[in-house]
């Protein structure tokens, strides 16, 4: 008797678990499902990485979509692509001209993969390009580096030379040109965008040629260089994400590169029934792509202020 009950009990955990199976498996065949494939400075980078995995760590919270990752640290990109597309994702998103490449190489081998690329331009109708006016927000950061500096001595750390890294440097010389036309402004590259020792180091030699502002564009190269200001008492910009709290003394404000709102109204689309299109999307200050972090740490004049909220609108 005893062992009938059991065969019972048994059979009906069996069907209600093979009718949960079912409502799993047609759950997964309407929700939407991201790729994501970081730089290959990882997630930590308190900058490009960790804003993309923002945008998809919201857009599961409030859209109810999934997502995995990649962090190409060994740069296999293709590899790493080649896993989440068997995991047959709704859409594949790389980060950065440096998986540019491999995006547009697995592209064209899986035609109906749809693959979004940040901060390159991939001529594909299954790729969706999304780059950014950089130049629009660093010109910002120039304003203010050259209306505040006192030694008249700015600097400009870059990570890789690169297309995209070039744009960040000419919009805040422009800035600094506009500003204070007796301005030196350093300009240093690190090569890299994951030595954040490299980056100290760099803005030392900086700091005792004489800056007091630095702006670094480098990923968690420019955490070693925000620090490094921090510790030698001149003041800094942060990059892409409000990076405040890296050096709390002296990031007074960050260009900020709204990647994870790009990366959230793509999900979005899919969401709603939409397909992407292989369009290229630029966002600006007036597409609110890029923009400022709060200004702390020092207090503008009005006419700084002005200046400032000016040259914002005129973009």
């Amino acid at each position: 008797m005893r062992r009938n009950k059991l065969i019972t009990v048994l059979i009906i955990t069996m069907v209600t678990l093979i009718a949960c199976s079912s409502e799993t498996e047609e759950l997964d065949e309407e929700t939407v499902s991201a790729g994501l494939l970081v730089t290959e400075s990882g997630l930590g980078d308190n900058a490009f990485s960790d804003l993309a995995f923002q945008g998809l760590t919201q857009a599961r919270d409030e859209l109810g979509i999934v997502f995995d990752y990649r962090e190409p640290f060994d740069e296999q990109y293709e590899r790493h692509l080649e896993e989440l597309i068997e995991q047959d994702h709704d859409v594949i998103i790389g980060l950065s001209f440096s998986t540019a490449p491999a995006i547009a190489t697995m592209a064209e081998t899986y035609p109906e993969q749809s693959f979004v690329i940040i901060d390159d331009v991939i001529d594909l109708p299954n790729v969706t390009s999304i780059t950014f006016k950089e130049d629009e927000g660093s010109y910002l950061i120039g304003l203010i580096a050259g209306m505040r500096t006192e030694s008249d001595v700015v600097g400009f750390i870059g990570g890789v030379d690169s297309e995209v890294i070039r744009t960040f440097e000419r919009g805040f010389v422009e800035g600094i040109e506009e500003s204070n036309s007796d301005a030196e402004i350093l300009i240093e590259y690190a090569g890299t965008f994951d030595d954040d020792q490299l980056g100290a180091d760099i803005a030392n030699n900086m700091i005792d040629e004489g800056a007091d502002h630095i702006f670094p564009s480098a990923g968690f190269t420019g955490t070693g260089a925000l620090q490094e200001a921090e510790n030698e008492g001149v003041f800094a910009f942060g990059v892409d994400t409000d990076q405040y709290t890296i050096a709390e003394d002296a990031v007074v404000t960050s260009m900020v590169k709204n990647v994870n709102t790009a990366i959230y109204e793509v999900v979005e689309i899919l969401q709603n029934g939409e397909e992407l299109n292989g369009e290229h999307l630029v966002l600006g200050l007036d597409e609110d792509g890029v923009g400022l972090a709060p200004i702390r740490v020092i207090e503008l004049s009005t006419l700084e202020e002005r200046t400032l909220e000016q040259a914002q609108s005129d973009s």
